[in-house]
């Protein structure tokens, strides 16, 4: 389960924005996260929900996730489609010259602080 690594680096990265700004009592933390990252949203909330009872700063803060569409670039037409619904495959013209552009990232989206 690598959500919680996810969750326990998240937390510490909070923690020093925190310590760096002065911050006492966060309101709420949003993560994003691409559909094919392979991170299961149920488990990062049990994981955060564990983790931030023995962490004070993070102990009542709202926990957010975004998820960030899965997008392939074809080099062959030069077009972007779903991933999900297509796969490698470039429903425009059938090229197996693709890439994943977008959607197996994972970042701090916004930290909102009280």
């Amino acid at each position: 389960m690598h959500e919680l690594s996810i969750v326990t680096y998240v937390i510490e990265q909070v923690e020093e924005i925190a310590k760096e700004n002065q911050l006492t009592d966060i309101e709420s933390v949003t993560l994003e996260f691409g559909e094919v990252s392979g991170i299961e949203p149920e488990y990062l909330v049990d994981c955060w929900n564990w983790y931030a009872k023995k962490t004070p700063l993070i102990e009542h803060t709202k926990f957010l996730y975004e998820t960030i569409p899965a997008v392939t670039w074809c080099n062959a037409c030069k077009s972007t489609y779903p991933t999900l619904q297509y796969g490698k495959t470039c429903p425009h013209c059938g090229s197996g010259e693709t890439w994943l552009q977008q959607g197996n990232e994972m970042n701090i989206k916004q930290i909102v602080a009280c």
